[in-house]
């Protein structure tokens, strides 16, 4: 057996004179598998589990492993399927075993694989709900976070950040209960929307009896032709004042945690925002431009022509009068002073039962090294921003979304390791 072949099986870190005592008892030469090398391995006492190679074929293919999670700076995808999940598992070896089983599922996912091979044998449920098969890897992105009431629930009160902490009740906040919080979240992207959906649903599945979704939203992003950012279903531009993914200096100031077993790793926010679309097509475009403080068409702030044109709150037009309102969506924010990286996503879920209005709206999902920078903005809007006038917050959750997972590790080692 090779050293790397034995750097795939082995948690434990073991010392050179101990693998040369397991090699001169044959290990050497016991092939890997449940009656193998990892058995003789767990055997022992060592903590062993599988690594899957990251595929260096498959087509529009999302690196699994590296210093951060996929899903946070990774290019935007066309589609999301999000699920909040309820822990069912009583223990904090438990827990470690589950996401040690998710790892190497992850990365056959977003390999573009099935997470298991088929079995001949048609008496049983397949390992895999096949709904991916025969599609490519569509540029999948798995992103795993916890939330706060993981760690009181699994007595792990002194490992959790002081950060990590249930947001707190905003001005026209109308949240229900059943879109709010959760231990865990999976965010699955994708450039095909059936294939975010089988990452949950398989992921979710593998872990029966150990975890149940608490509440879940897909939604979608389209862009235009020649490139750009998206718009919501407003009409609006979404993202423009985005920090750079391609700039690590600037994320590393706004997006990545800088300590503790959360370094690399990433608090993400998740609202769920229902906007009200009747009322806003029956809404002058002067009115609605107004509202955002951008040009719709362009995407450029008030006054300019340039989607990214920088601007100034403070400016005033001839008469003396502020281009851009200071109930603008665009001015609060912007006042703040705050910075997060937004991921969002639109969400059409047919009609409301009790209106016959859509039930659309948006799935906002930010990045931000700390919580607070949220809450500095949204504290910002308050109730001066216009935009209330259209939207309800129906749902609202905080995780923070582990490091990245280096080759031989797996999905929240650093956690476990500070226990």
């Amino acid at each position: 057996m090779t050293a790397s072949n034995e750097e795939k099986w082995i948690n434990k870190k073991i010392s050179r004179r101990e693998m040369l005592k397991l090699t001169g008892m044959g290990v050497a030469g016991i092939a890997i598998g449940a009656s193998g090398f990892g058995g003789v391995m767990k055997a022992m006492g060592y903590d062993v589990f599988e690594t899957v190679e990251d595929s260096t074929t498959a087509k529009n293919k999302v690196n699994f492993y590296g210093k951060h999670q996929s899903g946070i700076s990774t290019p935007v995808q066309k589609n999301i399927y999000f699920a909040s999940l309820t822990v069912l598992v009583t223990s904090k070896e438990e827990l470690q075993a589950l996401f040690k089983k998710w790892t190497p599922l992850m990365v056959r996912l977003m390999n573009g694989e099935l997470m298991v091979d088929l079995t001949t044998n048609t008496r049983v449920p397949t390992g895999d709900t096949g709904e991916a098969e025969g599609l490519n890897a569509s540029n999948l992105s798995i992103t795993v976070g916890v939330g706060p009431s993981l760690f009181d629930k699994l007595g792990m009160a002194h490992l959790k950040p002081a950060e990590l902490a249930d947001l707190p009740h905003f001005p026209k906040d109308q949240l229900q209960k059943e879109y709010t919080g959760g231990d865990l979240c999976i965010q699955a992207c994708a450039d095909d929307p059936q294939v975010a959906f089988h990452a949950v649903r398989n992921l979710v599945r593998a872990a029966s009896g150990k975890v149940e979704i608490k509440w879940s939203q897909a939604g979608f992003n389209s862009f235009p032709a020649e490139g750009g950012t998206p718009r919501n279903l407003f009409a609006f531009k979404d993202g423009t004042v985005n920090p750079s993914i391609k700039d690590e200096q600037d994320l590393n100031k706004v997006v990545w945690v800088d300590k503790g077993w959360l370094k690399g790793g990433s608090y993400l926010v998740a609202r769920k925002v229902q906007m009200h679309l009747e009322t806003w097509d029956r809404t002058s475009l002067k009115d609605q431009e107004a509202t955002f403080g951008r040009h719709r068409d362009s995407g450029a702030p008030l006054g300019k022509t340039k989607e990214f044109d920088d601007f100034d709150i403070e400016e005033k037009d001839s008469k003396g009068e502020y281009i851009m309102p200071d109930t603008s969506h665009v001015h609060l924010a912007r006042k703040s002073g705050a910075r997060i990286l937004r991921r969002s996503y639109s969400y059409a879920s047919g009609v409301m039962s009790n209106t016959g209005a859509h039930d659309a709206g948006l799935i906002f999902i930010s990045f931000q090294k700390d919580p607070a920078q949220f809450i500095t903005v949204q504290n910002s809007l308050g109730r001066l921003d216009k935009m209330n006038e259209y939207i309800t917050h129906r749902g609202s959750a905080v995780f923070a979304c582990f490091p990245g997972v280096q080759k031989g590790s797996y999905l929240g080692e650093a956690l476990f390791n500070a226990l």
